[in-house]
């Protein structure tokens, strides 16, 4: 059971659950997590808080913070015939302006936006209002990281200081969830 966005994960299960797919890639990686800690949106800075305390896609609200429509770079991924998990940096003019950890399950798709997910050529966010996919966000936790090697290599940032991010959950209109996704930005 995740926690609603308001309240912080209870215990390290919990923790660990919402960060999923960035344990996943860290495990693939024989990687340790780097350090992270549990925060109320509300005590993020700026303009960090901006761009993640809020329940719609990370996509569009990066596009309109930086002025350009970021583009993908798959880092890492699996696939199945229904699933799909990938290590991303989204991307404006050249600068990361993201660390995405995504699973995606493909059920309740039709069969292009299928396609277009597996082929990992443009971030989810974009996929969907593209091709007017109804779905909802519900980010169910907020955290702060300090970037470890891979994270500061991904996002061209010194390594040692902290990063702000957030776990989010996205839904089918009907309310089935279909998207587990870990964000990260770059310092400011």
């Amino acid at each position: 059971m995740s926690p609603s966005p308001g309240t912080l994960p209870a215990s390290v299960e919990q923790q660990l659950d919402l960060l999923m797919p960035l344990v996943f890639f860290y495990e693939q990686l024989g990687l340790d997590l780097p350090p992270v800690a549990f925060i109320e949106g509300s005590t993020m800075p700026e303009p960090q808080r901006h761009l993640l305390v809020h329940a719609s896609d990370m996509t569009p609200r990066l596009r309109q913070h930086h002025g350009c429509a970021p583009l993908l770079r798959v880092v890492s991924a699996q696939r199945t015939e229904d699933y799909v998990i990938r290590e991303v940096v989204l991307s404006c003019e050249g600068r990361p302006v993201e660390y995405g950890a995504i699973g995606i399950h493909l059920d309740g798709f039709p069969p292009h936006v299928k396609t277009l997910i597996r082929e990992g050529l443009a971030p989810l966010g974009a996929i969907l209002e593209s091709e007017g996919v109804p779905h909802q966000s519900a980010p169910s936790g907020y955290f702060q990281l300090q970037a470890d090697p891979h994270m500061a290599d991904l996002l061209a940032t010194p390594s040692g200081i902290p990063l702000y991010g957030r776990c989010n959950v996205l839904s089918h209109a009907d309310g089935t969830s279909f998207a587990d996704i870990v964000e990260v930005l770059p310092p400011a």
